[in-house]
């Protein structure tokens, strides 16, 4: 009897500071990573959208709906999903906080290549009609940005533990201001600064670093024959050797081009939570395709 009432004492603070967690939720994996760096042991976070999943076709599931009525702040990037999503949410959490990261963040246009089946040369890029790229978190130096907006909701949350998550957010600043200046200097000396990608993923990448994605997927449509001819055309005469493609989606074309270009075809993850560890691995690829 003394043994077990030791052991329930020895637990108490585990589930004590497990009650008094902040518990929280964000859109993707990435978020996640951020969130639990400055919020350390303070909060509990779940991405709405698992590793492996496609973030433009997800629907939560009914235990995830379950979890978000008794959360207390959601994190949104800006994806399409969050706004189909968040009247559902808020119906079964009215209280629920939400704080859309990319709010102040001027949005960039995804690229899209001209689907009309006539041939039309993929170097003619635009910007798809009114579609705004969501993957704001691929710049490190937007991440800054979105953590200073993390910090100051959950000071606004918990402001007995604010000298915490300032102190945690000064220290993934740090990080963050490293991981730009070694990316900057790495990818300083690449000759060609255009790299070809399945799905447009890396564009905030691409304008932080002066690097040109060029999309073979675009606006959720695979490129016809003639497309993906003219692709191959302009790999090979913009000297692309590395097409990037990520888990989630399918790798048939990027592989079909590849191949024609005597290339390779790289898997790099946008949705991973090794957020510093994806963006060096991505940096290692395209250097590498000039060596």
């Amino acid at each position: 009897m003394h043994l077990l009432s030791f052991i329930v004492l020895a637990c108490l603070p585990t589930i004590l500071l497990g009650a008094d967690r902040i518990q929280v939720f964000v859109t993707v994996p990435p978020q996640q990573t951020f969130v639990e760096q400055i919020g350390g042991p303070q909060v509990q976070v779940e991405a709405l959208v698992g590793a492996g999943s496609n973030p433009h076709t997800y629907e939560p599931s009914p235990g995830q709906i379950a979890r978000l009525a008794e959360s207390e702040v959601y994190f949104g990037v800006g994806l399409p999903m969050e706004g189909a999503w968040i009247k559902r949410i808020l119906a079964v959490n009215p209280k629920l906080r939400v704080v859309d990261l990319s709010e102040g963040i001027a949005r960039r246009r995804l690229e899209a290549h001209e689907h009309d089946g006539q041939g039309a040369k993929p170097d003619h890029h635009h910007e798809a009609d009114g579609e705004q790229d969501p993957h704001i978190w691929t710049s490190p130096l937007l991440v800054i940005r979105m953590a200073e907006r993390i910090a100051k909701t959950l000071d606004e949350i918990d402001p007995d533990r604010s000298t915490d998550y300032e102190s945690r957010l000064a220290d993934f600043v740090a990080a963050l201001k490293d991981l730009d200046a070694e990316v900057r200097a790495d990818l300083g000396r690449l000759k060609y600064r255009r790299f070809m990608v399945y799905h447009p993923s890396w564009g905030y990448f691409a304008d932080t670093y002066g690097l040109t994605q060029i999309p073979i997927e675009a606006e959720g449509k695979e490129p016809g024959p003639r497309q993906l001819a003219a692709l191959i055309d302009q790999a090979r005469r913009e000297n692309i050797r590395v097409i990037l493609a990520q888990p989630q989606m399918s790798t048939k074309s990027a592989e079909q081009v590849a191949r024609e270009i005597g290339g390779r075809v790289e898997v790099v993850d946008p949705l991973s939570a090794d957020y510093i560890g994806t963006i060096r691995h991505l940096t290692r690829v395209l250097t590498s395709a000039e060596e």
